[in-house]
C-alpha cells in the first residue's frame, strides 16, 4: 500500500500537537480506541516534520498514519489486522 491521503479528526491539546481521534477508511468512519506508538521524522534537507502514529482502530485493525506538517494533511502509510483479533 503507497501512502494516500486520508480525512482524520485530530485533537489539538494545549500544545498544539495533533492526535488522531477517528479517521475515514473506504467511507467509513473509524473510531480510534488506543495510540499505540508514536514518533517524528525530520527530512534531512527541507526540515519537513512528519508525525507519526500507530493506532488501534474500533474496527479490529491496526493503523499507521501520519501527519505531515509541511503538507497540513494526514496521510495513511498502512492497515493491518489486529493480532488479538481472531476474526
Amino acid at each position: 500500500m503507497s501512502d494516500s491521503r486520508i480525512e482524520v479528526t485530530a485533537y489539538s491539546g494545549y500544545r498544539g500537537e495533533e492526535s488522531p481521534r477517528s479517521l475515514v477508511f473506504e467511507d467509513s468512519t473509524v473510531d480510534i480506541l488506543a495510540i499505540v506508538r508514536m514518533w517524528i521524522v525530520e527530512e534531512e534537507l527541507s526540515r519537513n516534520q512528519k508525525r507519526f502514529f500507530v493506532v488501534n482502530g474500533a474496527d479490529g485493525f491496526v493503523y499507521t498514519l501520519y501527519y505531515d506538517l509541511e503538507k497540513m494533511e494526514w496521510f495513511l502509510r498502512g492497515r493491518e489486522k489486529s493480532k488479538g483479533d481472531l476474526n
